[in-house]
Protein backbone atom coordinates (compact mmCIF):
# COMPACT_ATOMS: atom_id res chain seq x y z
CA UNK A 1 0.00 0.00 0.00
CA UNK A 2 2.84 2.40 0.87
CA UNK A 3 4.45 1.70 -2.48
CA UNK A 4 1.13 2.40 -4.23
CA UNK A 5 0.79 5.79 -2.51
CA UNK A 6 4.38 6.71 -3.39
CA UNK A 7 3.74 5.81 -7.01
CA UNK A 8 0.60 7.97 -7.10
CA UNK A 9 2.55 10.87 -5.57
CA UNK A 10 5.28 10.61 -8.21
CA UNK A 11 2.73 10.40 -11.04
CA UNK A 12 0.84 13.41 -9.67
CA UNK A 13 4.08 15.40 -9.45
CA UNK A 14 5.00 14.50 -13.02
CA UNK A 15 1.51 15.43 -14.20
CA UNK A 16 1.69 18.80 -12.46
CA UNK A 17 5.09 19.44 -14.01
CA UNK A 18 3.79 18.58 -17.47
CA UNK A 19 0.81 20.90 -17.07
CA UNK A 20 3.02 23.68 -15.72
CA UNK A 21 5.49 23.36 -18.59
CA UNK A 22 3.79 25.83 -20.96
CA UNK A 23 3.59 28.40 -18.16
CA UNK A 24 7.32 28.10 -17.58
CA UNK A 25 8.14 28.70 -21.25
CA UNK A 26 9.55 32.18 -21.70
CA UNK A 27 8.01 34.72 -24.07
CA UNK A 28 10.97 36.03 -26.02
CA UNK A 29 13.58 34.79 -23.58
CA UNK A 30 14.36 31.70 -21.46
CA UNK A 31 12.74 31.27 -18.05
CA UNK A 32 14.02 29.53 -14.89
CA UNK A 33 13.27 25.79 -14.90
CA UNK A 34 11.91 25.99 -18.43
CA UNK A 35 11.35 22.53 -19.94
CA UNK A 36 9.53 23.45 -23.16
CA UNK A 37 10.11 25.71 -26.14
CA UNK A 38 9.82 29.45 -25.72
CA UNK A 39 6.40 30.81 -26.59
CA UNK A 40 5.92 30.89 -30.34
CA UNK A 41 5.85 34.32 -31.98
CA UNK A 42 5.79 33.28 -35.65
CA UNK A 43 3.81 30.83 -37.83
CA UNK A 44 6.95 28.76 -38.46
CA UNK A 45 7.68 28.40 -34.74
CA UNK A 46 4.06 27.37 -34.12
CA UNK A 47 4.49 24.69 -36.77
CA UNK A 48 7.75 23.54 -35.16
CA UNK A 49 6.03 23.29 -31.78
CA UNK A 50 3.11 21.31 -33.24
CA UNK A 51 5.49 18.95 -35.06
CA UNK A 52 7.51 18.44 -31.87
CA UNK A 53 4.32 17.52 -29.96
CA UNK A 54 3.16 15.22 -32.76
CA UNK A 55 6.47 13.31 -32.92
CA UNK A 56 6.63 13.03 -29.12
CA UNK A 57 3.17 11.43 -29.08
CA UNK A 58 4.35 8.86 -31.64
CA UNK A 59 7.55 8.21 -29.65
CA UNK A 60 5.56 7.77 -26.43
CA UNK A 61 3.13 5.32 -28.03
CA UNK A 62 6.02 3.27 -29.44
CA UNK A 63 7.80 3.26 -26.08
CA UNK A 64 4.64 2.16 -24.25
CA UNK A 65 3.99 -0.56 -26.84
CA UNK A 66 7.56 -1.90 -26.57
CA UNK A 67 7.37 -1.80 -22.77
CA UNK A 68 4.09 -3.75 -22.85
CA UNK A 69 5.67 -6.35 -25.13
CA UNK A 70 8.65 -6.71 -22.80
CA UNK A 71 6.40 -7.16 -19.77
CA UNK A 72 4.27 -9.70 -21.64
CA UNK A 73 7.30 -11.69 -22.78
CA UNK A 74 8.83 -11.70 -19.30
CA UNK A 75 5.56 -12.85 -17.72
CA UNK A 76 4.47 -15.35 -20.38
CA UNK A 77 7.72 -16.89 -21.51
CA UNK A 78 9.85 -17.09 -18.39
CA UNK A 79 11.37 -20.45 -17.49
CA UNK A 80 8.83 -21.18 -14.77
CA UNK A 81 5.72 -20.73 -16.95
CA UNK A 82 7.26 -21.99 -20.16
CA UNK A 83 9.73 -24.79 -19.38
CA UNK A 84 9.71 -26.05 -22.99
CA UNK A 85 10.56 -23.07 -25.21
CA UNK A 86 9.13 -22.77 -28.71
CA UNK A 87 11.36 -23.76 -31.65
CA UNK A 88 9.62 -21.38 -34.08
CA UNK A 89 12.16 -19.98 -36.56
CA UNK A 90 9.98 -17.42 -38.34
CA UNK A 91 6.45 -16.11 -38.75
CA UNK A 92 5.69 -14.55 -42.15
CA UNK A 93 2.62 -12.44 -41.17
CA UNK A 94 4.47 -11.08 -38.13
CA UNK A 95 7.57 -10.25 -40.18
CA UNK A 96 5.43 -8.41 -42.75
CA UNK A 97 3.78 -6.41 -39.96
CA UNK A 98 7.02 -5.35 -38.30
CA UNK A 99 8.44 -4.33 -41.69
CA UNK A 100 5.40 -2.42 -42.99
CA UNK A 101 4.41 -0.73 -39.73
CA UNK A 102 7.74 1.14 -39.22
CA UNK A 103 7.56 2.30 -42.86
CA UNK A 104 4.08 3.73 -42.27
CA UNK A 105 5.27 5.45 -39.08
CA UNK A 106 8.22 7.01 -40.94
CA UNK A 107 5.90 8.24 -43.71
CA UNK A 108 3.56 9.74 -41.08
CA UNK A 109 6.55 11.63 -39.66
CA UNK A 110 8.06 12.58 -43.03
CA UNK A 111 4.98 14.30 -44.47
CA UNK A 112 4.63 17.03 -41.80
CA UNK A 113 8.44 17.26 -41.66
CA UNK A 114 8.62 18.13 -45.37
CA UNK A 115 5.74 20.56 -44.92
CA UNK A 116 7.70 22.32 -42.15
CA UNK A 117 10.88 22.47 -44.27
CA UNK A 118 8.86 23.99 -47.10
CA UNK A 119 7.46 26.67 -44.76
CA UNK A 120 10.97 27.51 -43.52
CA UNK A 121 12.64 27.80 -46.92
CA UNK A 122 9.85 28.99 -49.22
CA UNK A 123 10.41 32.71 -48.68
CA UNK A 124 7.44 35.07 -49.05
CA UNK A 125 7.82 38.52 -50.59
CA UNK A 126 9.85 40.63 -48.18
CA UNK A 127 8.24 43.63 -46.50
CA UNK A 128 11.51 44.40 -44.71
CA UNK A 129 15.01 43.28 -45.70
CA UNK A 130 17.87 43.13 -43.20
CA UNK A 131 21.45 41.96 -43.51
CA UNK A 132 23.11 40.60 -40.35
CA UNK A 133 26.88 40.27 -40.41
CA UNK A 134 28.63 38.31 -37.67
CA UNK A 135 31.99 39.39 -36.29
CA UNK A 136 34.00 38.29 -33.27
CA UNK A 137 31.95 39.06 -31.19
CA UNK A 138 29.03 41.25 -32.19
CA UNK A 139 26.47 41.65 -34.97
CA UNK A 140 26.27 44.40 -37.58
CA UNK A 141 22.83 45.07 -39.07
CA UNK A 142 21.98 46.83 -42.30
CA UNK A 143 18.61 47.93 -43.66
CA UNK A 144 19.58 48.37 -47.33
CA UNK A 145 16.23 49.84 -48.38
CA UNK A 146 16.32 52.44 -45.60
CA UNK A 147 20.07 53.20 -45.62
CA UNK A 148 20.49 52.29 -41.94
CA UNK A 149 23.47 50.44 -40.50
CA UNK A 150 24.57 49.84 -36.89
CA UNK A 151 26.53 47.52 -34.63
CA UNK A 152 24.70 45.56 -31.90
CA UNK A 153 26.88 44.81 -28.88
CA UNK A 154 26.04 43.08 -25.60
CA UNK A 155 25.36 45.34 -22.62
CA UNK A 156 27.88 44.55 -19.82
CA UNK A 157 26.33 43.25 -16.63
CA UNK A 158 27.37 46.36 -14.70
CA UNK A 159 25.44 48.57 -17.16
CA UNK A 160 22.19 46.61 -17.27
CA UNK A 161 19.01 48.59 -16.73
CA UNK A 162 15.92 47.29 -14.96
CA UNK A 163 14.21 44.62 -17.04
CA UNK A 164 17.20 43.92 -19.27
CA UNK A 165 18.22 40.24 -19.16
CA UNK A 166 21.83 39.34 -18.42
CA UNK A 167 23.87 38.16 -21.42
CA UNK A 168 20.96 38.94 -23.78
CA UNK A 169 20.46 42.72 -23.74
CA UNK A 170 22.22 44.77 -26.43
CA UNK A 171 22.95 48.44 -26.97
CA UNK A 172 21.08 48.53 -30.30
CA UNK A 173 18.13 46.24 -31.01
CA UNK A 174 16.91 45.15 -34.41
CA UNK A 175 13.52 46.84 -34.95
CA UNK A 176 10.86 45.29 -37.21
CA UNK A 177 7.12 45.87 -37.72
CA UNK A 178 4.58 43.35 -36.45
CA UNK A 179 2.87 41.00 -38.93
CA UNK A 180 5.33 41.80 -41.72
CA UNK A 181 7.59 39.41 -43.62
CA UNK A 182 11.20 40.06 -42.64
CA UNK A 183 13.93 38.46 -44.75
CA UNK A 184 17.34 38.32 -43.06
CA UNK A 185 20.53 37.86 -45.07
CA UNK A 186 23.38 36.39 -43.05
CA UNK A 187 27.10 36.95 -43.60
CA UNK A 188 30.27 36.64 -41.55
CA UNK A 189 33.46 38.69 -41.45
CA UNK A 190 35.66 36.00 -39.88
CA UNK A 191 34.47 32.59 -38.63
CA UNK A 192 31.13 30.74 -38.71
CA UNK A 193 28.51 32.36 -36.49
CA UNK A 194 24.84 31.43 -36.12
CA UNK A 195 21.83 33.75 -35.94
CA UNK A 196 19.25 32.05 -33.71
CA UNK A 197 16.04 33.44 -32.19
CA UNK A 198 14.09 30.58 -30.52
CA UNK A 199 10.69 32.31 -30.41
CA UNK A 200 10.88 32.88 -34.17
CA UNK A 201 11.97 29.33 -35.03
CA UNK A 202 15.02 30.81 -36.74
CA UNK A 203 18.51 29.27 -36.58
CA UNK A 204 20.93 29.64 -39.48
CA UNK A 205 24.71 29.79 -39.85
CA UNK A 206 26.50 32.92 -41.03
CA UNK A 207 29.35 31.53 -43.15
CA UNK A 208 32.35 33.56 -44.41
CA UNK A 209 32.15 34.11 -48.16
CA UNK A 210 28.49 33.10 -48.42
CA UNK A 211 25.15 34.87 -48.17
CA UNK A 212 22.55 32.78 -46.35
CA UNK A 213 18.92 33.80 -45.96
CA UNK A 214 16.11 33.15 -43.51
CA UNK A 215 12.81 34.81 -42.73
CA UNK A 216 10.21 35.37 -40.02
CA UNK A 217 6.88 37.11 -39.44
CA UNK A 218 6.42 38.10 -35.82
CA UNK A 219 2.76 38.11 -34.79
CA UNK A 220 3.12 39.84 -31.42
CA UNK A 221 4.87 43.00 -30.33
CA UNK A 222 7.66 42.70 -27.78
CA UNK A 223 11.38 42.05 -27.49
CA UNK A 224 12.68 38.64 -28.53
CA UNK A 225 16.16 37.45 -27.67
CA UNK A 226 18.56 34.95 -29.17
CA UNK A 227 22.26 34.16 -29.22
CA UNK A 228 24.99 33.10 -31.57
CA UNK A 229 24.57 29.32 -31.63
CA UNK A 230 27.81 28.33 -33.34
CA UNK A 231 30.99 28.06 -31.25
CA UNK A 232 32.89 31.02 -32.69
CA UNK A 233 35.70 31.67 -30.23
CA UNK A 234 36.54 32.99 -26.81
CA UNK A 235 33.58 35.38 -26.47
CA UNK A 236 31.03 33.15 -28.17
CA UNK A 237 28.74 33.36 -25.12
CA UNK A 238 28.67 37.18 -25.28
CA UNK A 239 27.17 37.68 -28.74
CA UNK A 240 23.41 38.02 -28.17
CA UNK A 241 20.62 38.96 -30.56
CA UNK A 242 17.68 41.21 -29.67
CA UNK A 243 14.74 41.92 -31.98
CA UNK A 244 12.12 44.50 -31.01
CA UNK A 245 8.76 44.00 -32.74
CA UNK A 246 6.71 47.19 -32.88
CA UNK A 247 3.61 48.57 -34.59
CA UNK A 248 3.86 49.88 -38.16
CA UNK A 249 3.58 53.46 -36.93
CA UNK A 250 6.41 52.98 -34.41
CA UNK A 251 8.54 51.30 -37.05
CA UNK A 252 8.02 54.19 -39.51
CA UNK A 253 8.96 56.62 -36.75
CA UNK A 254 12.10 54.59 -35.91
CA UNK A 255 13.16 54.48 -39.57
CA UNK A 256 12.65 58.23 -39.99
CA UNK A 257 14.64 58.98 -36.84
CA UNK A 258 17.54 56.74 -37.80
CA UNK A 259 17.59 57.92 -41.40
CA UNK A 260 17.94 61.51 -40.25
CA UNK A 261 20.72 60.46 -37.86
CA UNK A 262 22.74 58.77 -40.62
CA UNK A 263 25.56 60.85 -42.05
CA UNK A 264 26.50 60.73 -45.73
CA UNK A 265 30.25 60.15 -46.07
CA UNK A 266 31.83 59.69 -49.50
CA UNK A 267 28.56 58.47 -50.90
CA UNK A 268 28.12 55.86 -48.16
CA UNK A 269 25.78 55.86 -45.19
CA UNK A 270 27.76 55.92 -41.95
CA UNK A 271 26.87 53.60 -39.11
CA UNK A 272 24.19 55.00 -36.83
CA UNK A 273 25.29 54.92 -33.21
CA UNK A 274 23.67 56.00 -29.95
Amino acid sequence: MAMFHRTLTVLAALGSLALAGPAMAGDGQPSPWQITFQESATPVMSQITDFHTYVNIIITLIAVFVLALLVFVMARFNEKRNPNPSRTSHNTPLEVIWTVLPILILVAIAIPSFRLLFAQYDFPKADVSITATGSQWYWTYEYPDEGIRFDSIMVPEADLKEGQPRLLAVNREVVVPVNKNVVVGLKSNDVIHDWAVPSFGVKLDAVPGRLQQTWFRAEREGVYYGQCSELCGRNHAFMPIAVRVVSEAEYAEWVAKNKSAAVETDGKVAAVRD
